[in-house]
């Protein structure tokens, strides 16, 4: 989601206005001049001719006179970083959407038959993991922006690598809520937000292509990890299966050194021009502004009440399955499936969407939330262990459909310029319902025995929420008729003015005409 949103340079950087007439070249040899904080110019006569302004347009790079930020190399040393943003994306969401997995082993390393709350207290620990992930989402872009992309994500992957190491030598749950729940996620959306921002730098023509690539590779983890991690927990128990994982983080940390920038973040762009770093403005770092658009204030609301069930079936399900079939069959069979169908899904419905118009596109994420919410009222329904690959199946398609088309949307609703604050502030909406949901259908399970009413409430959610979304199109396209009637306003009104003008002048110029002809 995030990369397209990268592409967007910060408008206004300071200087003279473009238009500003700029002094003439004097004849003598300029001195070599460093631009963006990067390239040594030579300068030359002709750039004393140009204005102030093109010379330090954010994004461009090279000699001063380039406004346009330079044209992405469309492969190259790019594929190195598409493979490093999808080991990132895949190692990320592979080990938060097996926690299903996890958290049946912390049931039982940490419970006690005298525990009436052990599944609550534990879901805790997966649903503020992945809450964490899409709450830091604001603060890691304001982050990016600030100190570029190989930075903030070698330091989030470090974190991370620490969160999870340390989460090895715990004896009780309580200080996962700490190490794994904040210390690892915080860590990992660090990591994260970078590796789709990057791509933006090197792609532009094959950036839907790469972005499909990249995303992918979550659904590749989600569909080998869950047997890997239990064949871990079986031989060699949870402690040393979470320092197995380390591994991942640690290649994760390793990755994020090839995220070489190709456009100068807001840190080289200020200390270039001023030997010093100094802040941005706050309405610089943090655009509020995208909320006095009414369709994305209900889409902000719409998609986190969906939510609040969406979490649920990757923490219980494994469980659920547990209690209901035994032993008997393979539980991870599920995640498979999931992570299967939510990569074609991925691909599928974001091809579809460049076929719907404008803001329609909200209807396949209605139509997502619908089924979701559907197929989660359906697990208490089914007896059969077949029944449940079914419903897998439609949920991980529509999972898909819902992820792939959130940069789309957004582009719609806000604008280019604005639409990566606008995704940011979404994510960090969406980790409440995220954190809050598992932990209540798990103190649902606590206190009648068995996950039925967690799993029926938990397709209430997505079915609000998708109607709360019906509205986002007609509210858009009155918006558009009224921002189209602005501009036929504001010509008329300077029509009025110029005629009065006119009027004023023929007045004034009849006196001085029948004065010099009376001379």
């Amino acid at each position: 989601m995030a990369p397209v949103s990268e592409q967007l340079e910060p408008q206004g950087a300071g200087g003279d206005p473009a238009g500003a007439t700029p002094l003439p070249a004097p004849p003598a040899v300029e001195e070599p001049r460093r631009e963006n904080g990067g390239e040594w110019c030579p300068g030359s006569g002709e750039s004393g001719a140009q204005p102030r302004a093109a010379a330090e347009a954010p994004g461009s790079a090279g000699c001063p006179g380039s406004a346009a930020a330079p044209e992405p190399p469309e492969g190259g040393w790019g594929w190195v970083v598409m493979l490093a943003a999808m080991w990132c994306n895949g190692a990320v969401f592979g080990i938060q959407n097996s926690c299903g997995v996890l958290f049946v082993s912390m049931l039982r390393l940490f419970g006690s038959s005298e525990d009436k709350q052990l599944v609550f207290k534990t879901a805790w620990v997966s649903s503020l993991s992945m809450g964490m992930v899409f709450f830091c989402s604001p603060i890691v872009s304001i982050f990016t922006d600030l100190f570029g992309c190989r930075r903030v994500a070698v330091v989030g992957a470090a974190v991370g690598l620490v969160g999870l190491l340390s989460s090895s030598f715990v004896s009780t749950i309580e200080p996962l809520y700490f190490t794994y729940g904040i210390l690892f996620a915080c860590g990992c959306s660090f990591a994260y937000q970078p590796s789709l921002v990057i791509l933006g730098h090197y792609f532009k023509k094959r950036l839907g292509l790469v972005n499909g690539i990249v995303t992918a590779g979550s659904s590749l983890f989600t569909v080998s990890l869950p047997f890997l991690l239990k064949a871990l927990i079986n031989s060699v128990d949870l402690y040393n299966t979470l320092r197995v994982l380390c591994i991942l983080m640690f290649v994760l940390f390793l990755a994020g050194f090839t995220y070489k920038p190709l456009i100068p973040n807001t840190k080289d762009k200020e200390g270039g021009k001023k030997g010093k770093f100094k802040l941005p403005p706050a309405k610089k770092i943090c655009n509020f502004s995208v909320f006095k658009v009414l369709s994305y204030r209900i889409w902000a609301f719409g998609i986190p009440t969906a939510l609040f069930g969406y979490f649920v079936p990757y923490v219980h399900l494994m469980n659920h399955v547990k209690e209901r079939f035994g032993d008997s069959v393979p539980e991870e069979v599920l995640l498979l499936c999931l992570g299967i169908t939510s990569g074609v899904g991925r691909l599928v419905f974001g091809r579809v969407a460049d076929y719907i118009p404008g803001a329609k596109k909200i209807y396949l994420q209605v139509a997502s939330f619908f089924f979701i919410g559907l197929m989660s009222m359906m697990i208490p329904r089914c007896h059969v262990f077949g029944a449940l690959v079914a419903v897998c199946l439609f949920m991980g398609l529509f999972d898909g459909c819902f992820i792939c088309i959130m940069a789309p949307i957004a582009f719609e609703l806000v604008g280019a310029q604005d639409v990566s604050q606008a995704i940011g502030f979404l994510l960090g909406l969406m980790s409440v319902p995220m954190t809050v949901g598992p932990p209540i259908a798990g103190l649902l399970r606590d206190k009648l025995g068995n996950y039925d009413v967690a799993f029926y409430l938990a397709g209430v959610p997505p079915l609000i929420g998708g109607a709360i979304l019906c509205l986002i199109p007609w509210v858009h396209e009155r918006q558009k008729l009224k921002e189209r009637a602005k501009p036929v306003d504001g010509e008329t009104t300077e029509k009025m003015l110029e005629h009065e003008s006119t009027l004023v002048s023929d007045t004034t110029e009849k006196p001085v005409k029948e004065l010099d002809s009376g001379f």
